[in-house]
């Protein structure tokens, strides 16, 4: 993601304060502009009409799978079961534009989205600051970038770790396991012993503890969580990875892949991604 914040880790301010990241439609009925019908909102006449091109889970609904612990990109308020956040507020107003209503799956582990979405016949689509990398498209159909970020590296605010430094086989060094994060460290880091894991905020609190010497994570969720609640950490390195997000779709909907760009260039033109990006970045980060 560039989020020029110049992509994937941040507990919102304004998630924080306001809070504190699947899989395509197959074997699914094809929908038709009656069963579309009911949802809020009003859609082209071109998006009603191409409905019945493309298969959904559910007529009617865009189903979407994402990992859920990702602010401010998409997590779930302490006391609530409804997720919140800059791609939960996006693809809502991309599936009002589609005539659709958006329905979120339960939390699924980022790993098994991809895969998910190849299978199908869980949702339509995922959604989650998932990079567009050519081996995920070996996979699954990508819709066109929505957003641009990079990487950090982040260490203790009293740490003097470098790059250098962490390329060791005695330092440990976290990351969501299947992310471009975890490639990175790989390629740049290829000594130190790599600590894949699930969780967000327990590899943050593995570097507050010491249990971890740093952990690589995007750029934008990393700003916001060092600012909301991890004061102690502090980003040594902005890794320019020059990344793009993009919505993730089984190679066997294309029409829907395509419902989908038109909608996500409807969305941008008409300044609605504008506001999405000002309430959770306080800016527009989008070129």
């Amino acid at each position: 993601m560039s989020v020029n914040i110049n992509r994937r880790t941040f507990l919102t301010g304004t998630a924080a304060a306001a809070a504190s990241f699947a899989l395509a439609a197959c074997g699914g009925s094809n929908t038709s502009s009656s069963a579309a019908g009911s949802s809020a909102g009003s859609a082209s006449e071109a998006g009603s009409s191409a409905q019945a091109s493309y298969k959904l889970v559910t007529p009617g609904k865009l189903t979407i799978a994402a990992e859920l612990g990702f602010a401010p990109f998409e997590y779930i308020d302490e006391g609530s079961t409804d997720p919140v956040g800059f791609d939960v507020d996006l693809i809502k107003a991309v599936a009002q534009k589609m005539g659709l209503e958006a329905e979120y799956l339960p939390n699924q582990a980022f790993d098994t989205l991809v895969p998910l979405i190849k299978q199908g016949g869980k949702a339509d689509v995922a959604i989650a600051g998932i990079t567009i990398t050519d081996d995920r498209k070996e996979e699954v159909d990508f819709t066109d970038p929505y957003l641009d970020s990079n990487q950090g590296l982040i260490v203790k605010a009293d740490s003097a770790e470098t790059q250098e430094s962490l390329n060791d086989a005695s330092k440990k060094v976290a990351c969501q396991a299947g992310t471009t994060g975890e490639e990175w460290i790989k390629e740049n880091i290829p000594d130190c012993t790599v600590v894949p894991l699930a969780d967000v905020t327990a590899s943050l609190e593995g570097v507050t503890t010491g249990l971890y010497d740093a952990f690589v994570i995007d750029l934008p969720v990393a700003s916001n969580m060092i600012s909301q609640s991890f004061k102690d950490l502090k980003v040594a390195l902005e890794i320019p990875t020059g990344e793009q997000y993009g919505i993730i779709v089984s190679k066997d909907n294309p029409e829907l892949t395509k419902a989908l760009n038109e909608a996500l260039a409807a969305v941008k033109e008409d300044g609605t991604q504008d506001e999405i990006e000002t309430k959770w970045f306080g800016s527009v980060i989008s070129q």
